[in-house]
């Protein structure tokens, strides 16, 4: 799709419009962690359930929908997000039996014990579009959406969001953020997604990794991403956008902002954002430590907790529900080492290192 440039003007008229229609919305600044269990160590459910209520975390993402799990967060002060399977998603578009039997089985027996907020379906479905599998469930991605949603509605739930998590790398471009563009292959897929999401008050949920970003530039022996940007630690290290006059301290605001006007060229200014993953990894490859982890990780919730919201240069003020990535190291994944190294807590349950989740009491 070709890279139509905006007036400045007009984008700082998105931006004031968007300030305007959220800034009477009313919802939670506090900081969820994504519970995968991919993993021969780890500790049991329960035990893992005590820990998130000892860290004060607000939110949980589960990568399935767990009935042991949902069935220990029940009663619990825990939001909960939980995800349909990817190979669930053909089945489920192409059938509204399948989508009520998984609505009843996996939301309505839990349901509202359990705090069950956002039904997550599939997991990065765009990212994966190579085969002609991979593009039918795609394509089956929006109308499983749909499905799911009309069974929850139809049970009079209205505090139950449906979306999907997506990642970074369904942009084409990124940099500077006012050029961020989708990829040319799913702009088709991106635009009716995003009316439904816009349409129902949902969030566009992504996977957004500035560690990933700076690893890459460093990799390619490039040093324009500085380290201390990446990690939201920047003092005297800024970017401003050419086009619009934002001035950018951070690499997750740029990453972000980047998405909020790739939605804008394709006509939607105000989707809400949310991300369903972040953060830094403390073992592996280049950059990933310990230190790096604890500081990326306590910046983020300070900028994310922070009343009133900060959000970003593009979206001022907005909420950003927000998962950290991840609750445990988790040994059974593949890839770098990195892979097997984002986790808060070891197995015995003792932190890999500190992080203040409730960013009360925390020092700027």
């Amino acid at each position: 799709m070709e890279n139509k440039k905006f007036p400045k003007m007009a984008l700082f008229f998105l931006s004031f419009l968007y300030l305007i229609a959220f800034s009477g919305a009313v919802a939670s600044n506090g900081i969820g962690i994504s519970y995968g269990r991919l993993g021969n160590n780890l500790p049991s459910p329960a035990l893992s359930i005590e820990l998130l209520q000892n860290m004060s975390v607000s939110r949980v993402k589960l990568y399935d929908a767990d009935h042991e799990i949902l069935h220990l967060l029940s009663g619990k002060n825990i939001d909960v997000a939980i995800t349909i399977a990817n190979d669930e998603i053909s089945a489920i578009a192409a059938n509204q039996h399948l989508a009520d039997q998984w609505v009843y089985e996996h939301v309505l027996a839990h349901y509202p014990n359990t705090r069950i907020r956002f039904v997550l379906v599939g997991h990065e479905v765009f990212s994966t579009i190579g085969t002609e599998q991979d593009m039918q469930i795609a394509r089956d991605l929006l109308p499983a959406i749909r499905r799911i949603k009309n069974t929850i509605k139809a049970q009079g739930i209205h505090n139950i969001k449906v979306a999907t998590p997506l990642a970074m790398d369904m942009m084409s471009i990124t940099f500077p953020p006012s050029n961020g563009s989708f990829k040319p292959e799913i702009v088709d897929l991106m635009a009716p997604l995003l009316k439904y999401i816009n349409a129902t008050k949902s969030y566009l949920f992504v996977d957004v990794y500035p560690y990933f970003a700076w690893f890459e530039n460093q990799a390619m022996n490039q040093t324009s991403i500085n380290l201390d940007y990446a990690l939201l630690r920047s003092v005297n290290v800024t970017y401003t956008d050419p086009q619009t006059g934002f001035m950018y301290t951070n690499l997750l605001d740029q990453m972000l902002d980047s998405v909020v006007y790739a939605m804008a060229k394709l006509g939607y200014n105000d989707v809400q954002l949310a991300i369903s993953e972040t953060g830094w990894p403390h073992a592996g490859e280049s950059g990933a430590s310990p230190e790096n982890a604890a500081e990326y990780n306590n910046n983020l919730v300070r900028k994310m907790t922070a009343v009133p919201s900060v959000g970003t240069p593009a979206r001022p003020g907005e909420v950003i529900p927000t998962f950290i990535f991840s609750l445990y190291d988790e040994d059974q994944k593949y890839g770098p080492a990195t892979e097997r190294h984002w986790g808060l807590l070891n197995p015995d349950g003792s932190p890999v290192y500190h992080v203040n989740i409730t960013g009360k009491g925390a020092s700027d």
